[in-house]
């Protein structure tokens, strides 16, 4: 259950405070030019650092073990690890008999018989989705020209991020916030319907990032409040381009060439320093719960550059599907 997609398959493999965590992308064409340089960027935009962001500092350099030869992706699994250094174990012990509340501790604990590596929250951690940016890296250049970028446009509640953050900082607890994702140029006709609608393989990525609790395409919600008349789209050129984009870019399930948009919602760190009850499961009853380690104020701050590589794995996969069984196309399908 580590895995995802289709053709362009990603496995992701490693816990928060093990030796390493890293990635295999099966499936990836051969012919793809890679360097470990190229990582760089976008490693970097997910590492902590800035305000708001957790003190663990890890170096983050990319290992490239396999499916590389030359400079080019060789056809074979490509896997890509990187060394966990920075570990303070012990800030995690008790929370197998007192789970933090809103945190996988417990339900990780009944899942996996008590087993579960809960050190720095184990497989559940944010950590992981590094594996999902080096994935990203390399599926930005199969699904080239289209560029993908998300931004944070809200955090707390407030568009002044900074503000919330420090307001947040202030009082020991955690945000989340809102990302907008946007994918410029955009292949067309991508999206396999009934079951595999570019919504639908877009969210299971972008569901499977820790702390993600919704999502919406275009107009999103905003859609259940307004009319057909207001909502749709009119066609304004024989490219396919619209007057307006409340449709996010997808009609039936398919891309249709516009701008493709849609919004996250980031819950806040379930790891607040503000004290909680919780239930102790080592003396039966209910206690206190202050959480002690380095945590994220904000995850969403990190979020951006991983919501754009879940974005760039999913259309990949869906762009090498839609060439497996639709080959070329004539013009009025072009991938525009």
């Amino acid at each position: 259950m580590n895995s995802f997609g289709t053709l362009f398959r990603v496995s992701l493999f490693g816990e928060s405070h093990g030796e390493a965590i890293g990635v295999v992308i099966d499936g990836c064409p051969p012919g793809v030019p890679v360097k470990s340089e190229d990582f760089t960027a976008d490693l970097s935009r997910r590492r902590s650092g800035s305000t708001g962001t957790t003190k663990r500092h890890e170096a983050d350099q990319p290992e490239i073990l396999s499916g590389v030869y030359n400079g080019f992706t060789a056809g074979s699994p490509v896997t890509i690890l990187t060394r966990n250094a920075d570990r303070i174990s012990s800030d995690y012990e008790d929370f197998r008999q007192v789970p933090r509340p809103g945190h996988a501790d417990y339900v990780a604990t009944i899942k996996y018989s008590g087993y579960a590596d809960l050190r720095g929250s184990g497989h559940f951690s944010g950590r992981i989705t590094w594996g999902l940016v080096a994935a990203g890296v390399i599926a930005r250049k199969i699904i080239h020209p289209s560029e993908v970028e998300a931004r944070l446009i809200s955090a707390g509640g407030l568009t002044d991020i900074d503000l919330a953050v420090e307001r947040a900082m202030a009082d020991g607890d955690t945000i989340g916030g809102i990302i907008e994702c946007r994918v410029k140029n955009p292949p067309k006709a991508l999206g396999e319907p009934f079951f595999n609608p570019v919504e639908s393989v877009l969210s299971h990525l972008v569901f499977s990032i820790p702390a993600i609790k919704g999502i919406e395409f275009g107009s999103g919600f905003a859609a259940a409040a307004m009319r057909g008349s207001e909502h749709n789209d009119s066609i304004i050129s024989g490219t396919g381009a619209t007057a307006t984009n409340h449709a996010g870019g997808i009609n039936g399930g398919i891309t249709n060439g516009n701008e493709l948009v849609f919004r996250v919602a980031v819950k806040p760190t379930s790891s607040t320093g503000v004290e909680q009850s919780t239930y102790d499961f080592g003396k039966g009853g209910m206690t206190t719960l202050r959480v002690k380690g380095r945590h994220d104020t904000c995850i969403a701050l990190r979020m951006p550059v991983i919501v754009e590589a879940a974005t760039s794995i999913a259309l990949a996969d869906l762009f090498l599907a839609d060439r497996a069984i639709h080959g070329s196309r004539g013009l009025i399908h072009g991938s525009g």
